[in-house]
Parts: structure tokens; sequence; C-alpha cells
């Protein structure tokens, strides 16, 4: 189980946090979000349900946009747009 974070292409990053448990995922996409650029899209990845409603909240709190959530094979894959 190891987190990783990645560039994907020009203003895309990846963040993948399964296999994780609260409060990881949501601290690891904090961070993650610090790091990247406005307008950039984080596609984050994570297996646990709950981590989801913290990760919601703290996007709205910081003014991010989650404007897509899936779910692959027991993971969800969301992509938040840093405002």
């Amino acid at each position: 189980m190891a987190m990783s974070f990645n560039q994907t292409s020009e203003h895309e990053w990846k963040l993948d946090v399964c296999g994780y448990t609260c409060p990881h995922p949501q601290m690891y996409t904090k961070k993650a979000m610090q790091k990247i650029a406005a307008g950039d899209v984080l596609t984050l990845v994570f297996d646990n349900p709950s981590s989801g409603e913290s990760i919601a909240a703290m996007c709205e709190a910081e003014g991010n946009d989650l404007f897509e959530r899936t779910e692959e094979g027991g993971s969800f894959v969301w992509k938040i747009r840093k405002g």
C-alpha cells in the first residue's frame, strides 16, 4: 500500500490513495491540492467510501470544483479542479 501522486499531462495530476482509511485520503488530497496550480485537475482514486463525504466537504470549503464522480471496480474516481 503506497500513496502515489504524479503528473499525468499538462495541468493534470493523479493521486491514488487506495488502501488508506480516514483521515489519510483527505489529508493526502489536501496536500496534493496545495501543490498544483489553480485550474489544474486532480484525478483522485480512493477505495474507502467514508472518505468521500469529508473530501467533498473539503472541496466545497476550499472553493475547488468536484466535477466528476465515478466508480470503477470498487474504487472511486473523482476529478477535482483547483479553484
